[in-house]
């Protein structure tokens, strides 16, 4: 060898703390190493010349020694006596000292086996000798169990063992490193690129490379395994690793250990699909959104390609039913995967495609491209509501048994969510339907305004909520603009929306005033809050559900909890004076964009929601210029998601004040306005009432006092009569004097004066006799012999409509008339 020779230690790292004694034939000690005088606490002076007998801690054992030396046996074990007095066990092993070119001694000479049976010492010239290798028990005992552990690590066959050089050449391994195909059987010398997909290999090589590096151990590091001639899916192989070096510090190598958890990471992959899946598919309540995250969640976890079909009447709502043959049409509702970019799944919109299958078939045949695919009905209850397929490339492998059984428990999953999104989109329906039959037309057109109103259900798990605006014709041109928010959502507070409605409609009859009018609905919103909800009524779905545990959800969405109150907001407008009355009860104020494209909110000074009770309501009355626009809402429309209305508030002022908006139809303003909330997804209702307000001009208008004097009323006849020839209504000079003949003459026999009569042309002609009077007349039939009891029974039939209405200073009994078509006559 050139060069200085390595230290022992590093040529031979197992000799470190081993003694090393000589025995010379007649089984004295000839020879002492300085590791002997360590292990025993003896010099060479005190043993050299000494029987070796002499330094067991029990002289007597000496003869068994000489015994199995004689049979054969070169190593055993001892317990030897220090220099300190303590007893030291051993292990030694004896090497026979033959003379050259005999070969090995293992003749009577050939060490203590020389001696006398009895133990004594060897005769004189009784052989060569030996000699004695021996090492403490505790150290000897830690190379026997290291050995057997590294002899077994490389015999085993569940986890591959691998030692690999600093240059990551593989040194030696067990025969179950790798045992998959494409890897070689000799792998002496070779790299892991020799035989691994390169981006596999330089993926482990970089881990080992840190190990080599950092001195620091890898743990359980998991990697995806490819061979060069067998790419397919690949093994998952948990590595190991660490590095190696000799007593000096100088570094060997590393040894790395490959375990394969290919089924146990598959396993785990499964079971988060699964809840990933779950999760995804019970977040919303549309039918065509659970669909599209269910075949989202499945890809690329379970193959890339997934595909939804769904009967066309879940998407509706509706049950399925088979055809006479036991056919369900089912239309693709969702795919995910596909053809991809490199950045993950890709989804298309595929072209409508339907088939039929039978209720009870479950496969389906191999999508394009896909040849590797399986399929799972998707069933909820007992009804077949449509079937969920995947596939992948053939490359990838066929699919295992636990793969369709995780694709069964996936779809048994979805069907339960797909069937609640079903049921709630019947219900939601229904409300939304039932809600809108209960509101007006979206657009009106009144003597007083035009009104467009915008509605936009709620999207919530409870349902729609109670929104509702109505615009309520009142006498003598005028008009009610309505608002109002039912607490809660669901079936229960359209009911209760409904109720008020038609309460609010009833009110408004009886032309009260804006608080007065709140006050009435607040009374009767207190006795709805005061009667016992019913409690003995079982669902009849549940009742014939045999799955009844499972339906509770469902049965919530039909019987949500009954609202607690409401808020309301109530205008009126009268376009012959301009002036707008509007009292609040817990509701956001209006919102007035002028001609001149100013906005600002109406004063208003809300009183409690409604329900609440004991508090009184006040009204504000404004001024408003022809062609204002009034914005009546509710919170929906102003509520953002941080529950801030005053952002939602100033929104809405730009919006209004936006130039030109206030000139724009109201249909396309109110869309401009309610533009960039979702379609579906909202947490509350949105209503939005949008009202511009017209003038009837002053000579649309006639107005004459008479004084309490029977004698008076031929006068007003005269100037009536007079009026409507002026504005061209000949026709109906005959029938409003007698109206107005009527009206003024039992205001002066029954109320006396003043008496205020008048004339208003605003899409009819409306009759109106004011006077200080709160008596309310009620019309009554006059027998054949009665002289009078004929007046209102007279008006009734003369006009259309008719009515009184009370203020402050005094009653209203007014009438209208059609007016004749232009050109007839």
């Amino acid at each position: 060898m050139n060069g200085a020779p390595e230290p022992a230690a590093r040529i031979l790292p197992f000799t470190e703390g081993i003694a090393g004694a000589l025995v010379d034939g007649r089984g004295r000690v000839a020879a002492w190493t300085p590791e002997a005088r360590k292990l025993l606490d003896r010099t060479a002076a005190e043993v050299v010349g000494r029987p070796v007998r002499a330094l067991l801690a029990d002289p007597a054992a000496w003869g068994e020694l000489v015994r199995r030396n004689a049979r054969g046996a070169r190593e055993g074990e001892a317990v030897l006596r220090s220099g300190r007095g303590e007893d030291v066990p051993v292990v030694f092993q004896t090497f026979g000292l033959g003379e050259a070119g005999s070969g090995p001694d293992t003749g009577a000479g050939a060490g203590p086996e020389s001696g006398a049976a009895a133990g004594g010492d060897a005769p004189e010239g009784g052989g060569p000798g030996c000699f004695v290798l021996i090492a403490p028990a505790r150290l000897a005992a830690g190379w026997f169990q290291d050995h057997a552990f590294i002899r077994e690590l490389f015999l085993q066959d569940r986890v591959g063992l691998a030692v690999l050089d600093p240059e990551l050449r593989l040194l030696r391994t067990n025969t179950h490193l790798l045992p998959y195909s494409g890897v070689p059987s000799d792998l002496r010398a070779r790299r892991l690129s020799d035989f691994l997909w390169p981006e596999d290999a330089a993926a482990v090589e970089e881990k080992l490379r840190r190990v080599l590096t950092t001195g620091l151990p890898l743990v359980q590091a998991e990697e995806l395994l490819r061979t060069l001639d067998d790419p397919g899916g690949g093994v998952t192989i948990a590595i190991s690793a660490f590095r190696l070096q000799d007593p000096s510090g100088r570094v060997l190598g590393v040894t790395a250990l490959f375990t394969d958890v290919t089924e146990t990471r598959r396993a785990a992959e499964r079971l988060a699909l699964l809840h990933r899946a779950t999760a995804r598919v019970g977040g919303s309540l549309s039918v065509t959104d659970t669909a599209r995250e269910l075949a989202d969640a499945l890809v690329p976890g379970l193959g890339d390609l997934a595909v939804v079909e769904l009967a066309d009447t879940v998407a509706l709502g509706e049950e399925p039913v088979p055809d006479a043959e036991g056919r369900l049409l089912l239309r693709r509702t969702a795919v995910a995967g596909g053809p991809g970019n490199g950045r993950g799944p890709h989804r298309w919109a595929p072209a409508p495609e339907v088939v039929l299958v039978a209720v009870d078939e479950g496969e389906t045949a191999p999508a394009d491209g896909h040849p590797v695919r399986m399929t799972a009905p998707l069933r909820a209850r007992g009804t077949l509501l449509g079937r969920l397929t995947v596939g992948r490339r053939a490359a990838l492998g066929r699919y295992a048994e636990a793969d369709r059984d995780l694709l069964r428990e996936v779809a048994d999953r979805a069907a339960l969510a797909l069937d609640n999104a079903r049921r709630f989109t019947r219900e939601h329906r229904a409300a939304v339907g039932l809600q809108r039959s209960m509101l007006p037309p979206t657009q009106t057109e009144t003597p007083a305004v035009t009104t467009s109103g915008v509605y936009l259900p709620a999207e919530t798990r409870t349902g729609v909520g109670g929104d509702w605006f109505d615009v309520i014709p009142l006498s003598s041109a005028r008009v009610a603009l309505v608002v109002g928010d039912v607490v809660g959502h669901g079936l229960a507070a359209t009911a209760t929306m409904g109720r008020l409605r038609t309460a609010v409609r009833t009110l408004a009859d009886l032309d009260l005033e804006p608080d007065e009018l709140l006050a009435h609905l607040d009374d009767l919103v207190t006795q709805l809050l005061a009667e016992p909800e019913e409690t003995g009524e079982e669902d009849e779905d549940a009742r014939d559900d045999p799955e009844g545990d499972d339906r509770g959800e469902s049965w919530r969405l039909r019987h949500p909890s009954s609202p607690t109150g409401a808020t309301c907001a109530y205008a009126v407008y009268d376009p012959v004076t301009r002036r707008c009355a509007v009292a609040s009860a817990g509701h956001p104020p209006p919102a007035v964009a002028g001609p001149d494209g100013s906005v600002a909110y109406l004063r208003v000074d809300p009183g409690p929601p409604l329900g609440v009770g004991g508090l009184p309501f006040e009204t504000t009355e404004v001024e408003l210029a022809p062609g204002s626009v009034l914005a009546f809402y509710t919170d929906g429309l102003i509520e953002g998601a941080d529950g801030d209305l005053d952002a939602g508030m100033a929104e809405l002022t730009a919006r209004l004040g936006r130039p030109g908006a206030v000139e724009l139809p109201l249909r396309e303003l109110g869309r401009e306005i309610v533009a960039g909330r979702p379609a579906d997804g909202l947490a509350d209702d949105v209503t939005l009432l949008l009202a511009r307000t017209r003038e009837v001009p002053a000579e649309a208008t006639a107005t004459w006092q008479v004084e309490a004097d029977p004698a008076a009323v031929g006068a007003v006849r005269e100037a009536a009569a007079a009026q409507l020839r002026a504005w061209g209504l000949e026709e109906l000079v005959f029938t409003t004097e007698l109206v107005l003949s009527e009206l003024v003459t039992n205001a002066i026999r029954y109320a006396g004066g003043p008496v205020e009569a008048r004339l208003i042309r605003a899409g009819r002609l409306i009759c109106e006799v004011s006077d200080p009077s709160a008596t309310h007349p009620r019309m009554r039939r006059a027998r054949l012999t009665d002289e009078g009891g004929r007046g209102l029974f007279l008006v009734a039939q003369l006009t259309t409509r008719w009515g009184s209405r009370y203020s402050r200073t005094g009653k209203t009994i007014w009438g209208e008339q059609e007016l004749p078509s232009p050109g007839a006559g």
